[in-house]
């Protein structure tokens, strides 16, 4: 039978102690012996049953106090400035087929002479300034994944010709009247020397125009439309930072509208100074021209006397925290600040979008009618605030409003890291950041390369 004894001191730790003890023959009868082990084992079977129930119990109770201590504590910090930490959702369905296009699409980049690109570059502010994403989307592209050294492979052709670093100066204003005769050039260069041009007429070539007017070449809009597309171009894909809602003759091209660039080096340093945990302390921030006598050049208003409203009217105003001149550590401000004011100035586009974006201040955009980059990573109407051009003078109310009913909302919108790597260009291409959105962006497009259509016709004719 099986009898139990008491626990003693050395046998506690390791459960109940039980002793065999065999009896003699004439013991008790073989019924009674058989009833005794059966209620024996059934009890010793609950107990542990009991025991290992009330042990699981415990750890996961204790488990899950220490989870919530944790997660209160995180509340807590993250409630001080009104913004609470969004969980990154990184296998949705749209993000899957978007990396299942981008392994299959292959980019060919054209080796150009350096006088279309690399020699630029001797100007360090050639590759950091806001126009630089023609030199940041060329580099990450040379190392990325989707690059074929054979052109044969390629379903995209990238035409990698620095417009933007020569961004030259005259009286203070800026020209790219270079642009157009460099790009011919480039284009001569590839038609002569590769097939891949003429057989497409381009229409799988891809150039960058990351400056006011995109690939109308042109810094004052009036100008640009009447130059419209330079007609070398009309038939390929632009990536360009100008775009609009409404018909205009400088996106009458297949375009990408991309991000200005802003040095993803310079916001991990920001925010490595100045914790987006902080708190802000500038409740509407802006540092940058804003012309007095905006009617500077030609007749031209400068921003559409947007920013002349705005200094004269709030310049006096202490929660509106204005400069007129930038400084290298301005970022730092902006890390400061509640709602970042992104005005219009020649063109609608500006890289405070970015930055404020990237540093956590809730982007105020100021510029009618504008087509903001990479709307299906980017939910623009979630995570900033539009003002018209011609309520600018209402700013404080509008503000106000916005404060007083959504503001906790907007910033836990904006505080999701996915959308800040989505407006940053990168050394190397990184899932989800800007050059990956072109990319993504050229994967929907595939039905204007030549080998993706050839392939489909093949297939169709198969089957």
């Amino acid at each position: 039978m099986l009898e139990q004894k008491r626990p003693t001191k050395s046998t506690t730790t390791r459960g109940f102690y039980v002793k065999m003890k065999i009896l003699h023959k004439h013991g008790r009868p073989q019924q009674e012996k058989n009833s005794c082990c059966f209620y024996t084992y059934y009890k010793w079977l609950l107990w542990l049953s009991l025991s290992l129930y009330f042990f699981t119990s415990y750890l996961i109770t204790n488990n899950n106090n220490n989870n919530n201590s944790r997660n209160t504590r995180i509340l807590s910090q993250s409630e001080s400035t009104n913004i609470t930490i969004t969980p990154i959702i990184t296998n949705s369905k749209d993000q899957q087929q978007s990396n299942s296009l981008l392994k299959n699409m292959k980019v060919f980049v054209y080796d150009l002479p350096p006088k279309f690109n690399t020699v630029w570059l001797q100007n360090k502010r050639c590759k950091t300034h806001l126009f630089a994403s023609e030199v940041a989307i060329h580099r990450a592209l040379l190392s990325s994944e989707v690059r074929t050294f054979d052109p044969y492979d390629a379903d995209f052709f990238f035409v990698p010709v620095y417009v933007s670093c020569n961004f030259s100066a005259v009286n203070g204003f800026p020209a790219i009247g270079h642009a157009r005769s460099l790009i011919a050039s480039a284009v001569k260069l590839i038609s002569e020397e590769y097939i891949f041009w003429n057989r497409s007429r381009g229409s799988d070539h891809v150039f960058v125009a990351s400056h006011d007017f995109g690939s109308c070449f042109h810094t004052l809009e009036d100008v640009a439309m009447e130059d419209g597309v330079p007609e070398i171009m009309k038939n390929s894909i632009v990536l360009q930072t100008f775009g609009v809602v409404h018909k205009h003759p400088c996106q009458e091209v297949e375009n990408v509208v991309i991000p200005p660039y802003v040095s993803p080096e310079s916001v991990r340093s920001t925010m490595k100074n100045a914790p987006m945990n902080r708190r802000r302390d500038i409740w509407v921030f802006f540092r940058g021209k804003m012309e007095v006598h905006p009617k500077n050049v030609s007749g031209r208003f400068y921003s559409k006397k947007v920013r002349t409203v705005i200094w004269q009217k709030f310049n006096g105003d202490r929660r509106f925290y204005l400069r007129r001149h930038r400084f290298s550590g301005y970022q730092s401000e902006i890390a400061r600040s509640v709602f970042c004011l992104c005005p219009l100035g020649w063109a609608p586009w500006s890289p405070r979008l970015v930055e404020s974006v990237a540093l956590g201040c809730v982007p105020v955009v100021i510029a009618d009618a504008i087509r903001l980059p990479f709307a299906s990573a980017v939910k623009w109407a979630d995570i900033s605030v539009t003002v018209a051009e011609k309520d600018v003078g209402n700013l404080a109310e509008i503000l106000e409003h916005v404060a007083a009913t959504n503001l906790s909302e907007i910033q836990r919108n904006l505080w999701d890291p996915m959308t800040r790597q989505a407006l940053l260009f990168n050394n190397q291409v990184i899932e989800g950041d800007a050059t990956w959105q072109v990319l993504r962006a050229l994967s929907e497009k595939l039905n204007r390369s030549y080998r993706s259509s050839r392939v489909s016709r093949q297939l169709e004719f198969d089957t």
